[in-house]
């Protein structure tokens, strides 16, 4: 065990290839279906959203996909990005425990995102994509994804969830200083949008209705336009375990090996790309890593959702998929943690879930920030409220280690900071910040709304 408290690695240690828990994985793949014909999806109906070679990585059954050389230049920007043990925050929890945290906030725009954003700008401009339309919710992944458009000279229409448009207005600000343009969405510019701002001209917005209007976009643009995921499919989640590639070399150098694994989930892309690597370790070397997921009560689409297959969006135009789900219908309550409002989870990580490969778990959103102060206290770094929620059950599991009196390696993944979250942190400050629970007679409804689909698919 190593006295030290950041694990560094050189350029020279970047990951050469993304990981592809689909070779794997335990849980034979769901189908995904069409959204019309609710028969498996071609090449070709994905293809008018998605260059080909997104389309090859997202039915790959590849253990690992090489990362081009041109991405792999531009990740030097930040990566290999800092492991660091927690000790001032162990300290002040006076816990035997050992706390490492992955420092994702040292990107140019503050979180994970552009692992995923860079690969698939560079994938879009080898195809002659000139330009490209995507959702957001806090603002992370649209600030990810116009700053990797900018670096490949593409044009890029985010749609940004309206409560995290009025919320945060600085990360929108920082996608316009990128070049991209910016609707807070329902917008006026899809039909989609135009719909439910006629029935409710306050509607608030939710990732579901974002991801339809960008999907409207990219689709009737007659192939001008390609669309882009953050988070979800399978590509994306791959992507990400240059996270979790690099946390095993690191803990390595740290002399030491997690007992458990912590990332928050929304759509799963975080949470993935720091556990795969790891769950493929206790499936390959017989390692008993636990990988835990956190999401909150107010969206518990693991904890609480049902297992089903539902339409990725709200206006069902995007593929219907096999997930826990709260239902397409979904309308988030108007939570801080914008990047964890969406109604579903990856399906890969709802197969694995639901097969108990990993656990979950969902906490409330006043402890999550006494957690985010805690921590900002200790180590100095203000968290995204989205990784608060990480850093609340790696604190639990901490004092639970000293309650038992047992040592216990936690690893958990801090995928941003907060520093443009912080009408979150005035709000917790001054005290208006309150818990909301989903209530089940809400998700027992929206279950009456799923696709019917055969059973044999």
């Amino acid at each position: 065990m190593s006295d030290q408290t950041r694990f560094t690695l050189n350029e020279t240690d970047l990951p050469k290839n993304w990981y592809n828990v689909m070779a794997d994985s335990p849980v034979p793949p769901t189908a995904v279906l069409n959204p019309i014909t609710r028969e498996p999806i071609t090449p070709e109906f994905l293809s008018v959203l998605f260059p080909m070679e997104i389309i090859r990585q997202e039915v790959s059954t590849e253990r690992y996909i090489q990362i081009p050389e041109e991405v792999r230049e531009i990740y030097k920007l930040y990566r290999p990005t800092p492991l660091v043990r927690a000790r001032r925050l162990e300290k002040a929890l006076g816990t035997p425990a050992h706390i490492y945290f992955k420092n994702e906030s040292v990107s140019p725009v503050g979180s994970h995102k552009p692992n995923t954003a860079i690969p698939q700008a560079f994938y879009n401009k080898a195809a002659g994509t000139k330009a490209m339309t995507t959702e957001t919710g806090a603002g992370q992944w649209g600030a990810s994804l116009a700053m990797a458009c900018n670096f490949f000279g593409i044009d890029l229409e985010v749609y940004m969830v309206k409560i995290s448009y009025n919320q945060k207005p600085y990360r929108r600000i920082f996608m316009q200083t990128y070049g991209a343009q910016v609707f807070a969405s329902p917008s006026e510019r899809t039909d989609y949008g135009r719909s439910l701002l006629a029935r409710d001209p306050g509607n608030n917005g939710s990732l579901g209705i974002a991801i339809s209007e960008a999907v409207e976009v990219a689709a009737a643009s007659g192939g001008a336009k390609k669309y882009s995921l953050g988070s979800v499919l399978n590509h994306v989640l791959m992507h990400q375990t240059v996270i979790g590639e690099e946390a095993i070399k690191q803990m390595d150098l740290a002399g030491e090996y997690p007992d458990v694994v912590i990332g928050c989930v929304g759509g799963g892309s975080n949470f993935a790309g720091i556990a795969y690597p790891f769950l493929r370790q206790n499936l390959k070397d017989g390692q008993r890593t636990r990988l835990l997921a956190v999401e909150p009560t107010a969206t518990p689409s693991l904890t609480k959702g049902t297992y089903a297959f539902d339409y990725g969006d709200t206006a069902q135009m995007a593929p219907i998929v096999k997930m826990h789900t709260l239902g397409h219908t979904f309308m988030p309550a108007g939570i801080h943690a914008g990047g964890l409002r969406y109604h579903g989870m990856a399906p890969s990580v709802s197969a694995l879930y639901h097969a108990g490969y990993i656990e979950a778990v969902a906490v409330p959103q006043v402890g999550t920030f006494d957690a985010a102060l805690q921590f900002t206290r200790a180590e100095g770094i203000l968290p995204a409220p989205e990784s608060a929620h990480a850093i609340r059950v790696a604190i639990d599991e901490a004092l639970d280690a000293k309650a038992k009196g047992e040592k216990r390696v936690i690893l958990f993944n801090l995928s941003g900071h907060g520093h443009f979250d912080m009408t979150a942190y005035q709000s917790y400050l001054n005290g208006e910040l309150v818990d909301y629970e989903y209530p089940a007679h809400a998700i027992e409804e929206a279950m009456k709304d799923l696709p019917h689909v055969a059973v044999d698919v």
